[in-house]
């Protein structure tokens, strides 16, 4: 994902502005003005590294150098050393928090969605591993590049994407056949249609009336393989792709992926991902 420096840097800094609030009291009452000082970020525990670009980015827009030791997308030991940053004391400790913050999250994210990549891989399996818009809000773009370095797919970024008419849709349209029909005239050629079922039943219904994309939510194992066997007999096959969604872990994962669909989408990967441990140690001053 390519975000040009300037606005990846304005979005840090708001984050950094939010947490220092009027101002870091206990760096200006504790720690002598115009100390310059070296501290060394180190992962406390093994994992797959994400969220590097944006510290470097944050911290030299504050005026601090900052030496990479580990690149994003890299798997690290416990112990090791992610980065190095000098300049100003006051100013690495204001932005400490931010910075590990985002570390923390985005590699923990990361960690959980290449375990996930790497399950199907071992199954010798081709669905992909998607995340779902259920993000922390102010940090949806952070958290889908996390998915993106960690293997996965970062499926929907914002609700221009693409149109994903959803069961809410459906009651408000009137019919799906009144939602299809109506976001095909309104849609760009450019944005693909994906329809939210519940049953087998509706999934083909979905093809037929010319869905791109056909999410079975909640869908047990054997409704999908029931799903699949259905659209296949019908012509599908290749044709519409599949989503399953809900209710899928990391413990049942491969039981959905191995039943026919193209890709798996987990709310588990951003809603309530374990950050892994990074920390910041002062290492000298002078």
């Amino acid at each position: 994902m390519f975000v040009p420096r300037k606005i990846l840097e304005a979005k840090l800094l708001k984050l950094l502005a939010e947490d220092i609030g009027q101002g870091d009291v206990t760096s200006a009452a504790v720690v002598p003005e115009g100390l310059t000082a070296e501290a060394e970020v180190i992962v406390k525990a093994a994992g797959v590294v994400a969220g590097v670009e944006e510290a470097v980015v944050l911290v030299e827009a504050l005026g601090l150098k900052v030496e990479v030791e580990v690149a994003d997308g890299a798997e690290v030991k416990t112990g090791q050393t992610l980065m190095r940053i000098c300049g100003d004391a006051r100013t690495i400790l204001t932005a400490e928090r931010t910075m590990l913050n985002l570390l923390s999250r985005m590699s923990g994210i990361a960690t959980a969605t290449r375990n996930l990549t790497e399950k199907i891989k071992k199954a010798k399996l081709a669905t992909r591993i998607a995340a779902t818009r259920k993000a922390a809000p102010g940090l949806l773009v952070f958290d889908k590049k996390a998915v993106i370095i960690g293997g996965g797919d970062a499926h929907r970024l914002h609700l221009d994407d693409m149109l994903l008419i959803k069961d809410n849709h459906i009651a408000l349209a009137g019919s799906l056949e009144n939602a299809l029909k109506r976001a095909k005239q309104q849609a760009s050629f450019s944005k693909k249609i994906e329809v939210e079922v519940t049953k087998p039943a509706e999934a083909l219904k979905a093809a037929e009336l010319g869905a791109d994309i056909v999410m079975l939510d909640n869908f047990s194992p054997k409704q999908i393989k029931e799903t699949v066997v259905l659209l296949k007999k019908a012509g599908f096959s290749g044709k519409v792709l599949l989503e399953a969604s809900g209710g899928i872990t990391g413990e049942n994962l491969l039981e959905y992926a191995s039943a026919g669909v193209d890709l798996v989408s987990l709310g588990e990967l951003t809603h309530s991902v374990k950050a892994l441990d990074v920390s910041l140690e002062i290492a000298k001053t002078k």
